[in-house]
């Protein structure tokens, strides 16, 4: 029996309850990311509120396992990439650098 195979003893609803709980911080802060102007960092969490939703299809037997696993890593590594170039860009950017809006 492999390990960690105790995890299957979970109902379904537990992990949609995991899931829906997950989309809705995602959804929420790309919500408040869009709201602030902070595109990059928005679009990062879109993709990983889209990625719950792509797991979810598995919970709720719309998609095979392997499938849905491969498409929301995807989303979750794109979705990693770009929150860390947005906290890379705000950190290195320089006031001097800006156009200055006056």
């Amino acid at each position: 029996m492999p390990y960690g195979s105790w995890i299957n003893e979970f109902p379904t609803g537990f992990f949609l309850v995991v899931h829906i709980a997950g989309f809705a911080l995602g959804a929420g802060f790309a919500w408040l990311a869009f709201k602030r102007e902070l595109a990059l960092l928005g679009a990062g969490f879109s993709l990983f509120a889209a990625a719950e939703l792509v797991y979810m299809t598995y919970h709720l037997d719309w998609t095979v396992f392997l499938f849905a696993h491969t498409i929301a890593e995807v989303l979750d590594l794109s979705a990693f990439v770009l929150v860390f170039a947005a906290a890379v860009y705000s950190a290195v950017r320089r006031p001097a650098l800006e156009v200055s809006r006056g």
